[in-house]
């Protein structure tokens, strides 16, 4: 069942899925709508989940899962991953891939593929300080203080080790 994200409880697990591009007006607006029905419907084992979303800097999207009466099963979880993958396909744009880097820089969310990190840090948009999106949070507490850290601080200090 859906709840708005600011009412789901601080130890709400969550995922978070980087758009590899800003999603428009109207993208969000079919983003939200898919995802409310989608929330209104999701269960594990035929028991509705206390479940919602939030859209951040319009190209992240956060799940999110009141397990505290009930834990998402693995069909609930692959469930989640069957509709962000209508949503990519829908909107041509890169959710699943981990294989990417977000960070931030005075223009705002920049997306780095694995690939181009070198390139990012060599051209001075990417920097030790720079704000990262960590990957590793799971739960709505860590997004205050662990979500945006500097990149030194995070898997890329090898980077920046001197």
């Amino acid at each position: 069942m859906y709840l708005p994200f600011e009412d789901m409880p601080n130890e709400a697990r969550i995922w978070v899925y980087q758009a590899d591009r800003p999603f428009d007006e109207k993208e969000k607006t079919w983003i939200i709508s898919k995802l409310v029905t989608f929330c209104n419907q999701w269960n594990t084992h035929g028991s509705l989940m206390p479940s919602s979303f939030d859209i951040k800097y319009d190209q992240f999207i956060i799940l999110a899962v009141d397990e505290s009466k009930l834990g998402a099963s693995g069909c609930s979880i692959d469930s989640s991953v069957k509709i962000l993958r209508e949503i990519e396909t829908e909107l041509e744009i890169n959710l699943l891939d981990s294989g990417k880097v977000s960070y931030m820089d005075a223009h705002g969310v920049k997306v780095a593929f694995l690939p181009e990190i070198r390139k990012h840090i060599n051209e001075g948009s990417l920097q030790a300080q720079s704000k990262v999106f960590n990957p590793g949070v799971n739960k709505i507490a860590d997004l205050e203080n662990q979500w945006l850290i500097p990149a030194d601080h995070s898997w890329l200090k090898k980077y920046f080790a001197k």
